[in-house]
């Protein structure tokens, strides 16, 4: 008899660098250890008060399906989310997602193939390598360097990467999981390029409104030419602290691209009604909150930075965004350690847990000395994180 497996599909799936030590964070907490965790961009703040209003006075009798494509006027929110950034949309550009992970799925399988290409810029969000996986679609990754800060590698380098099966270009800006803000002059190399070779531009846009001195992020929805060629994935779960309402949108201007995406949509129903509801307050009058939000990160950042270069033999470069950053560490296995400090380490019952960032490469053997922090806690939470994470080097370090 034939025996039953999963498929390959399945079994090569990845398991998520930033959730897969849960289980030792589990029991770190059951042996009484407290637990810091800056291994998931899970923010402390609070929901902003307009959201969580309208949650509670939700009235409708029934919770009925929302539309495939969104409820109308969280559709309308995201129209006037990017009028305010000066991008026009049509209602017919938006698709209201489940969080911008779907935007993501979605984005992925209308352009790419089994066995298509994409190129993504490593370290890159660890979802990317899961979706890919999923469609059975190649990452095909240009690296990026610490010492760089994590910025774009010469146009030259990325065109090598370019092949046959080449249908797009995954860029998220500012990045996760390094906090780069790509400038200008990389912004346009890689608008240049998607236009040369014609190719596809996914822009995930989570991060775009959290960045630092002052800086602002260029779109590539400045480039009128690359409009059919760019497919916007979005999420409310950062910059509106609202993770768990799971409420993202894909936008584009190629009428294809949001045919498939409806059609995709449609095969999970709709998003939460009422979480897309709750969101459209926020969507439509945003501007002084996330000036708010830049600042409280950028302090966060500032505390961070500044604990991790008190720690003997650690390199970091200072984000320019999002909220977190890629430290080198003076250690041999970034997996072994984010473990070691939930089974083996701890300082006054407590530990940190960060994430190894292993699974943010798609290049075997890269990420071997680096971790990513996400600074989503208060500065005097950080900064005994960043001492305990001082303290785990060295005595990890002796054994």
């Amino acid at each position: 008899m034939k025996k039953i497996s999963i498929s390959q599909r399945a079994a090569n799936t990845p398991a998520s660098a930033i959730r897969k030590l849960v289980p030792l964070a589990d029991d770190a907490k059951k042996r009484g250890i407290k637990v810091y965790h800056v291994n998931i961009g899970n923010p402390d703040l609070p929901t902003p008060e307009p959201i969580l209003r309208s949650i509670k006075e939700f009235k409708e009798p029934t919770l009925e399906y929302a539309p495939s494509s969104g409820m109308f006027s969280a559709i309308k929110g995201w129209q006037k989310f990017y009028r305010d950034k000066g991008c026009n949309f049509d209602l017919n550009d938006i698709i209201v997602t489940s969080g911008g992970s779907e935007g993501l799925i979605f984005a992925f399988f209308a352009i790419a193939d089994p066995q298509d290409e994409l190129i993504v810029f490593e370290p890159f969000y660890t979802s990317y390598a899961i979706i890919a996986a999923m469609g059975n679609i190649k990452l095909k990754p240009v690296r990026t360097y610490v010492k760089d800060g994590f910025h774009l590698p010469k146009r030259e380098v990325i065109e090598k990467a370019i092949t046959g099966k080449t249908r797009g270009i995954v860029a998220c800006n500012p990045n996760n999981p390094t906090g780069t803000m790509y400038t200008a002059d990389e912004v346009k190399m890689l608008a240049d390029i998607a236009l040369k070779h014609n190719l596809f531009i996914i822009s995930d846009e989570t991060y775009q409104e959290i960045v630092f001195d002052g800086k602002k992020v260029l779109p590539f929805s400045s480039f009128k030419k690359l409009h059919p060629q760019l497919i916007i994935t979005d999420s409310v779960s950062k910059r509106f602290n609202s993770c768990g309402a799971r409420v993202g949108c894909v936008a584009s201007k190629n009428k294809e691209v949001m045919q498939v995406a409806l059609r995709f949509a449609q095969s999970r129903l709709s998003v939460a009604t009422v979480e897309q509801l709750a969101l459209v307050p926020m969507l439509e009058n945003h501007k002084a909150y996330l000036e708010k939000l830049k600042k409280t990160y950028q302090s966060r950042r500032d505390t961070v930075v500044r604990e991790l270069k008190k720690i003997p033999g650690v390199t970091a470069v200072k984000p320019e965004g999002a909220f977190y950053i890629i430290p080198k560490l003076p250690i041999d296995d970034s997996d072994k350690f984010a473990a070691f400090l939930l089974t083996s380490f701890s300082d006054k019952k407590e530990t940190v847990m960060v994430a190894p960032a292993t699974g943010f490469y798609a290049t075997k053997g890269l990420g071997k000395n680096e971790i990513r922090i996400a600074y989503v806690l208060e500065e005097k939470k950080l900064e005994r994180a960043m001492e305990l994470l001082g303290l785990a080097i060295k005595k990890y370090n002796k054994i």
